[in-house]
């Protein structure tokens, strides 16, 4: 919760002025749909395409 909170205030801008869903808002920001920042590696992974997830 603590995580959430201190990211509160990015994700609010995302959403309000990039018109960004919260989802996509975390994944900007590189966190999990929890608030938790994602490992540097997941992260990386992500940008290049590596991670099926995507």
């Amino acid at each position: 919760m603590a995580n959430n909170e201190s990211y509160q205030v990015a994700i609010d801008i995302l959403r309000c002025h990039l018109g960004m869903s919260i989802d996509e808002a975390h994944k900007e920001l590189g966190l999990d749909n929890a608030g938790n920042p994602v490992s540097m590696t997941d992260t990386q992974e992500q940008l290049i395409g590596l991670n099926s997830a995507n």
